[in-house]
């Protein structure tokens, strides 16, 4: 998995539409509040002290690949304050737990990932017997308006310097693509389905605060005294393809992939 510069403080600003993703994501499941539970891509670690509610005689693990996050985290919220709560740096690729778990938890993080089965293969050394993987990512389709218009930025004479040979950092998938990688990993698949959500901004400062600390795959191509620029002028592009709304919000249409599996 590609490690990028994140300024976690930033991130922890303009994430509430992943937070509020979370949620969603988490009332699909009846937790217990005993369990063993594992977050990939914590980020900030607001979602992981969520979760440490729910499983106050559990425990969770977040792990995630960049340094300032799980600084961030591990600062937010504390042992003391959270005794069953634990932060540490790891790469989703390269996981180190065996039957540690019974469930495996990620919002709003895989799309990172391009070479997904040896993550997904991962999990399922994770897990205990009949452990369950609750996952969403962006899915095929995911923020099309804005994939075009950074696709279109990178043969802008402006920025086309800054894109030679470069690959769509993502990897948004079909429920066909991922089934074919759950199978092959040996899970079986409860649901799996893309559901578009809208994703809301406020007006253009909220929306170049999300481009600036989620789309680092583009962002970081540019060199740092150009980022500011770079910004402004793909949300200045979406505006004019899709204007505020009455309430001077932005609207971004998203299309996540939803994974519940668990280990035979």
């Amino acid at each position: 998995m590609k490690r990028y510069q994140w300024n976690a403080q930033d991130y922890e600003k303009h994430s509430l539409a992943q937070q509020k993703w979370a949620r969603e994501l988490l009332d699909k499941l009846s937790l217990h509040g005993t369990e063993d539970v594992l977050d990939i891509g914590c980020g900030d670690g607001k979602v992981t002290a969520e979760i440490s509610r729910l499983v106050s005689k559990g425990t969770i693990v977040g792990i995630d690949n960049s340094s300032s996050m799980i600084a961030l985290a591990s600062k937010r919220y504390p042992p003391k304050d959270y005794p069953n709560l634990s932060f540490h740096e790891m790469d989703a690729g390269n996981l180190l737990f065996h039957e540690c778990f019974d469930l495996i938890f990620s919002n709003a993080t895989l799309h990172w990932v391009k070479n997904q089965q040896p993550v997904i293969e991962g999990f399922f050394k994770g897990l205990r017997q009949k452990g369950k993987i609750l996952l969403q990512l962006g899915g095929k389709g995911n923020a099309a308006e804005i994939v075009s218009i950074l696709s279109g930025m990178q043969t802008d004479p402006e920025w086309q310097s800054y894109f030679e040979k470069f690959d769509f950092p993502f990897f948004f998938p079909g429920t066909d693509e991922y089934e074919s990688i759950l199978l092959k990993s040996g899970f079986k698949i409860n649901r799996l389905e893309l559901i578009p959500k809208d994703m809301v901004h406020a007006g253009k400062t909220g929306l170049e605060g999300w481009i600036r600390t989620t789309w680092l795959g583009y962002t970081q191509q540019v060199p740092a005294e150009k980022r500011d620029k770079f910004v402004d002028a793909i949300s200045t592009k979406y505006i004019e393809r899709t204007p505020v709304d009455s309430k001077g919000r932005l609207h971004v249409q998203m299309l996540r992939l939803e994974v519940e599996a668990e280990k035979k």
